[in-house]
């Protein structure tokens, strides 16, 4: 399949990191947020992670203006009707993912890919949402997504194998690895990972140790790039209990419980970077 353009629904942090890869492989990006301040935000956004990057000297201004320009803040949803693949990156609520789907279906060309972001939910549930769910993919991308190579490429009961070829394409044209994985809950990466950080979290919880000595005895004891705290703080403490949430419903086990702090903490509204504090300050 051509890509001519890309749709995005969601202009949060991981919508601006896959409009900015999208851009940077030369496609032209429709970026959409039902949020007109959060669009605007999103673009703002988008546009000092470029600056950043000159400034450091990996992109030219020009290579900017032009990657810029690839990307059209676009309010109105029906703008989408002429992507040839539509994501959506909203936040982890099945009933919103939901709405999503089936406003993008009433867009969308009948020939266009819908795929979902998602960390955790069904793959399955979503593609029910669709009259026509072989058209229907998970397509997750990890934060911060220009940084990260691994792209999980999720196959619903639903998919069809056209779909699932032309979202391995895109992956691939973006520069990422794409694995298929088959639905499950918590996929593959966030099965293994999620569960570890809540395990961090019960540690942190029972004062076996303080924040920064986890965070450092996982760096130099297991060679992880970052600690899982300070992981738990970059993917945001809500994402990480809606995926705990999500693994423990679906498994039905017990040992996939969340941690208590965790769930606290969301309660307080730390949810790490994107509020200043969570397991650390910001």
């Amino acid at each position: 399949m051509k890509f001519e353009t890309i749709g995005i629904v969601g202009a949060g942090q991981m919508g601006i990191g896959i409009a900015q890869v999208c851009a940077a492989a030369g496609l032209p990006v429709l970026l959409n947020d039902v949020d007109a301040s959060a669009l605007k935000r999103g673009m703002d956004r988008l546009s000092a992670s470029y600056d950043r990057l000159v400034s450091k000297g990996t992109l030219t201004a020009a290579q900017t203006a032009d990657a810029m320009a690839r990307v059209k803040a676009e309010p109105e949803l029906g703008a989408l009707a002429r992507c040839d693949v539509l994501i959506e990156a909203a936040t982890e609520n099945v009933r919103i993912k939901q709405q999503i789907m089936r406003d993008l279906e009433a867009v969308a060309r009948s020939d266009a890919v819908i795929a979902t972001n998602t960390s955790s939910v069904s793959i399955t549930k979503l593609a029910a949402t669709l009259a026509d769910p072989s058209r229907f993919v998970g397509m997750h991308f990890f934060n911060p997504v220009p940084a990260m190579t691994l792209v999980e490429v999720i196959r619903g009961m639903q998919t069809g194998d056209a779909t699932f070829d032309t979202t391995v394409a895109l992956a691939e044209r973006l520069g990422k690895v794409a694995i298929p994985v088959k639905n499950a809950p918590g996929f593959v990466v966030n099965r293994i990972l999620v569960p570890m950080i809540n395990e961090a979290v019960f540690v942190l919880q029972e004062g076996s140790a303080r924040a920064e000595e986890i965070d450092a005895g996982m760096r130099l004891g297991a060679n992880h790039p970052m600690g899982p705290l300070a992981l738990a703080d970059l993917i945001g403490l809500d994402t990480v209990l809606s995926i705990m949430e999500v693994i423990r419903r679906d498994l039905d086990d017990p040992k996939y419980r969340a941690a208590p702090l965790l769930r606290e903490m969301v309660d307080a509204g730390y949810l790490g970077r994107k509020t200043k504090r969570g397991f650390y300050f910001y």
